[in-house]
């Protein structure tokens, strides 16, 4: 199950453990029931004076364990191998059921422990999703952190007919006492905010105590991160206020393109980006939307950015860094089926479409990444482009034609996403795709399962109109030192004119931001 080397980290790990704690696993004859013991045995055996397997549970769903702090009343339930993507939650469970403190704020840490309420999670997930993890863990820390909240983790491929009952066609999928509670990546911060209903008052009072900053960025992904980096360097007071710090990289499985890092994958270079600004002491607010920007009333005054909840955050100057988001197809059910078969993620979603038929709406480079990807998992795949030849680079259309099954369509227009059966009726989920031939004018329908939408991004620009200058196309546009229209206000990044929507570029134009910042205030007072 686990090689010589795995077993070394891992017992690496568990020297960390100083808290008793059992294993209680629920099995069947299944092959997958004995590769949990298999698994549980090795945790056991790596620190035997700590932990305790048993193997008489009687969960419904089997194979299944549970980790239980011995004197502790918390539940915490994996159902289903937590390897692949999921092995570092599960090393993370064991760490915290054990008594090693997790490296999450203290603040958050009391807010989990004051939780009122009974809050019954599960949280299905695939092993090959790389934004299940912040779920799973987050999830995970609330059952160890308080007993009236209980979470199972289903890991979707193991339990099938489930998935399949509870029309699961996203991951993560969380459900709340037996009600979906939400979908996609959430971090521990945004599970506890939903839960809390007093958390938005408190924060926005919070943010609103605090003294201006001399560069006040929004957004954090790559340009959000670097202009930090650079301002902070410079000795001056740097804030960020992000929705989702890392941006869209938390979203890509694997980066190869980044100068000097061979290969890493989204949520690692995320999470390298966070901590590269935290080593500076940037004050990082996470889970901030602005929702408008206010110029300074006179030369040389402050300039207020307005938040969601209800903050104001100050600043002599600010760098608009609010990257972008996928694009919507626009067409008759695409919202309708949304999770239902409707997805944009195939490294999440994917496994989910086991075995049937689906298509690929784009024929750029991620569009046929996509397609690819899909086609060693899925039955069928069914590649739509607008235009009248695919654009992705040569070597990933080669690819692409050359598997069995995979049919595409150039010069043509998606125009619905259906989900009806043959007599007429809703069945809540895709069932099809029409299209319409650009050059006939002819109409098609797909029989399929799943539609996977790779069109492009969408600047996240809207709460700007009005204040700064946009392109017809929604981007902030910025001179050549990332200058926008409104003095002290800079942009960097996907949300800008500038050219070619890659991460070092993203990077580099957020440094370059930073230092026109730092001139202006020098030239400014």
């Amino acid at each position: 199950m686990l090689d010589d080397t795995l077993k070394a980290q891992l017992g690496a790990y568990l020297e960390r453990v100083t808290q008793p704690f059992e294993l209680v696993a629920s099995l069947n004859d299944s092959e997958n029931s004995r590769e949990m013991l298999e698994l549980l045995q090795t945790i056991q055996s790596l620190r035997s004076d700590q932990i305790t397997l048993k193997t008489d549970g009687q969960d419904a769903r089997k194979p299944s364990f549970t980790l239980q702090r011995v004197g502790a009343d918390t539940s915490l339930r994996f159902a289903g191998l937590p390897l692949g993507h999921e092995f570092t939650s599960l090393v993370l469970a064991l760490l915290w059921t054990g008594g090693h403190p997790p490296k999450v704020e203290p603040d958050v840490i009391e807010q989990i422990k004051g939780l009122q309420g009974d809050f019954n999670f599960e949280v299905y997930m695939s092993l090959s999703c790389h934004n299940c993890p912040d779920v799973v863990q987050a999830l995970s820390l609330m059952a160890i952190l308080n007993p009236q909240v209980k979470t199972v983790v289903i890991e979707g491929g193991a339990f099938q007919e489930e998935v399949t009952r509870r029309e699961i066609m996203a991951v993560p999928m969380v459900f709340l006492n037996g009600q979906v509670f939400g979908s996609g990546r959430m971090t521990v911060e945004e599970i506890v905010a939903k839960l809390d209903t007093n958390a938005g008052a408190k924060e926005a009072a919070k943010l609103n105590a605090k003294d201006a900053y001399d560069v006040l960025i929004v957004g954090g992904g790559p340009a959000g991160a670097a202009a930090a980096v650079y301002a902070a360097r410079k000795g001056i007071r740097t804030g960020i206020a992000a929705e989702r710090f890392g941006g869209q990289t938390n979203d890509t499985l694997g980066i190869e393109n980044y100068i000097s890092v061979l290969e890493t994958d989204g949520p690692k270079f995320s999470a390298a980006l966070e901590a590269h600004a935290r080593a500076y002491d940037v004050d990082i607010m996470n889970l901030q939307r602005a929702e408008a920007i206010v110029p300074a009333a006179q030369p040389g005054g402050l300039i207020e950015v307005k938040l969601a909840n209800g903050g104001v955050l100050k600043g002599k100057t600010v760098i608009l860094s609010t990257g972008a988001r996928w694009r919507n197809v626009n067409v008759p059910g695409e919202q309708e089926y949304k999770n239902k078969g409707v997805a944009y993620c195939p490294h999440c979603d994917g496994p989910l479409f086991k075995g049937k038929r689906t298509a690929v709406i784009g024929g750029g480079n991620s569009g046929i990444e996509a397609a690819i990807d899909l086609a060693g998992i899925v039955a069928h795949v069914t590649v739509i482009e607008f235009a009248d030849q695919l654009k992705a680079d040569a070597v990933l259309v080669n690819k692409l034609k050359s598997l069995p099954n995979v049919t595409i369509h150039t010069n043509a227009q998606t125009t619905e996403i259906t989900g009806v059966d043959a007599s007429g009726q809703d069945t809540g989920k895709v069932t099809g795709l029409k299209y319409k031939d650009r050059v006939s004018g002819e109409e098609h329908l797909v029989p399929l399962e799943g539609v996977f939408v790779q069109i492009g991004l969408v600047p996240n620009t809207e709460f700007l109109r009005g204040t700064v200058e946009l392109s017809r196309f929604g981007e902030v546009i910025v001179d050549a030192k990332g200058h926008t229209n409104v003095p002290g206000v800079f942009a960097a990044g996907d949300c800008t004119t500038v050219p070619y929507k890659q991460i070092v570029i993203a990077a580099g134009e957020g440094a370059k931001a930073a230092l026109s910042a730092f001139d202006h205030l020098i030239r400014h007072g």
